[in-house]
């Protein structure tokens, strides 16, 4: 499980794109996505702890979580525009912290067969002030981290 991210950030547009394969099927990574237990579990940075408010992944729902560290408190919300199961979602996001900029991601769940798929993701930013300011946050960072604790749960839950 030494699958990398590919984050890029075009030049001249409000857009960060990335992606990720995962050597578990499609319907495991999208349960991850959706399953807020699990959701706890991997989304975001090491060492930070996430706490859901609430968090209903399917078409017109909405969430709101936080994570927590030494350093203070970061609080994201937003709403699932979209969501067909296995294959696609819309959501909105939104930090607390920079209110006022919500972006809008794209994710794609690829079955690449052999039990493994890929997950594209595509975020449009309202400005490239924007776009920058979320590409300089750290985020490749975060979300890598992020992906290697998703393998690590899903090589807990999956186990037979």
């Amino acid at each position: 499980m030494s699958n990398a991210l590919n984050v890029t950030v075009p030049d001249s547009v409000p857009f960060i794109d990335y992606e990720r394969e995962f050597d578990f099927p499609v319907a495991d990574v999208f349960r991850a996505h959706k399953d807020p237990d699990l959701i706890v579990q991997w989304l975001g940075p090491r060492g930070m702890e996430m706490t859901i408010d609430h968090y209903d992944f399917h078409t017109g729902g909405s969430y709101r979580y936080t994570h927590t560290d030494n350093d203070g408190s970061y609080t994201f919300t937003g709403m699932f525009h979209t969501v067909r199961e296995n294959e696609f979602a819309v959501q909105t996001f939104e930090f607390d912290g920079f209110a006022d900029v919500v972006s809008i991601e794209f994710l794609t769940f690829t079955d690449l067969g052999g039990g493994r798929c890929k997950l594209r993701g595509h975020a449009v930013y309202p400005s490239m002030e924007a776009r920058d300011g979320m590409a300089s946050s750290g985020m490749e960072t975060g979300m890598s981290q992020g992906y290697d604790q998703l393998d690590e749960v899903l090589a807990r839950v999956s186990a037979p």
